[in-house]
């Protein structure tokens, strides 16, 4: 699939937004981040007034072989109990969406497990959990990869058709992700290892050694190249050897998003993960982007200097769902509202310093 995503640089109406920026009634650049933030959207939706409409996240879940190699504390059945938890209103991405006025949107890209039909549950699994990559056996075929793709690229569509949506952030569920996005985020951006793994689901310091021996040995195992720069076929390769489905529809609906030029919430370690891939497919998903939250992974703030961006929020978060983006949306909001509700010098006949 080839997206259209087109560069939101626009020299006249960022220099129209900046002065309405600048003359609100504060002290120049007073609202920090704020501003970078208002100035952002208004380039996405080309205009000096922006509106937010029918904000959505979207939660792919999927198992992961590397999972059956002992990656992670917890059991791979955990997967789909908490898509269960998703569907039934429990788990975190539930409750901060429900407070923050978000749509919530559940995907099953490739859980082992049967649901039952649910209108609440988009079924568009791919299979079973992806192959175990650890002996160098692909997680997915590149087939595959290219249409878990185009179903999390038709997902986007359809919602933003639907509803008319032109906010949206990504989450995940998936045993043993952390894993397929350390190696992911490993061969993306050359950092060593032990840069890249973290304890995911919290593993003690015994089973974290175990977790990043396997980890070097399936990079090992991987009988790939190192992608040469702006050589997206070898980047899906790579992908496909060691990603989940989850982040595989992910990877197609940050290009999506950004070719509908929606405002994408980036959230934790996985889906930056995915969203860095998608950087390297078209560089100009960086501007339909926010990094919402840098969460406590080990490789996190590394993927956050690869873009030489600042993150929104950095609570220490380490859950995953799209927690991140869902908490960091009133401070979107809040962006957008001074822009448009804040009173200029002018218009409070408040004499400026200038």
């Amino acid at each position: 699939m080839t997206y259209a995503i087109a560069s939101t640089a626009d020299a006249q109406r960022a220099e129209l937004l900046q002065k309405k920026i600048n003359f609100k009634t504060k002290p120049l650049g007073a609202l920090g981040d704020l501003e970078k933030i208002a100035l952002k959207i208004g380039l996405i939706q080309r205009t000096e007034s922006p509106i937010l409409t029918a904000p959505n996240i979207v939660v792919f879940a999927s198992d992961h072989g590397i999972a059956r190699s002992g990656v992670s504390a917890y059991p791979q059945e955990v997967t789909y109990q908490m898509v269960l938890n998703f569907l039934n209103g429990g788990a975190a991405i539930n409750v901060f969406c429900r407070q923050n006025g978000i749509a919530l949107t559940v995907a099953d890209a490739g859980v082992n497990f049967d649901f039952e039909p649910n209108n609440a549950l988009l079924d568009v699994k791919m299979r079973h959990s992806t192959s175990n990559f650890h002996d160098g056996t692909p997680a997915m075929s590149l087939d595959e990869c290219r249409e878990a793709m185009r179903r999390g690229s038709d997902i986007v569509g359809n919602i933003q058709a639907k509803t008319g949506c032109n906010v949206i952030g990504f989450g995940e569920m998936g045993i043993g992700n952390t894993t397929a996005a350390s190696l992911i985020m490993h061969r993306l951006t050359r950092a060593n290892i032990s840069e890249c793994v973290g304890r995911g689901t919290g593993v003690n310091d015994e089973q974290f050694e175990r977790k990043l021996d396997i980890i070097n040995e399936a990079n090992s195992n991987a009988k790939i190249p190192f992608f040469g720069e702006g050589s997206a076929e070898e980047m899906l390769k790579m992908f496909a050897h060691f990603g989940g489905f989850e982040m595989a529809m992910m990877l197609g609906a940050y290009l999506k998003a950004a070719e509908l030029r929606m405002l994408i919430l980036v959230d934790g370690f996985i889906a930056t993960a995915a969203y860095l891939a998608a950087v390297f497919i078209n560089e100009n998903v960086k501007d339909y982007a926010l990094p919402c939250h840098q969460s406590h992974e080990n490789g996190h703030k590394h993927m956050m200097s690869a873009f030489n961006e600042k993150p929104i929020l950095q609570l220490s978060l380490r859950l995953g769902e799209g927690t991140g983006a869902a908490i960091a949306l009133p401070i979107v909001r809040s962006a957008v509202a001074f822009l448009n509700e804040m009173s200029s010098f002018e218009a409070a006949n408040i004499a400026n310093k200038d």
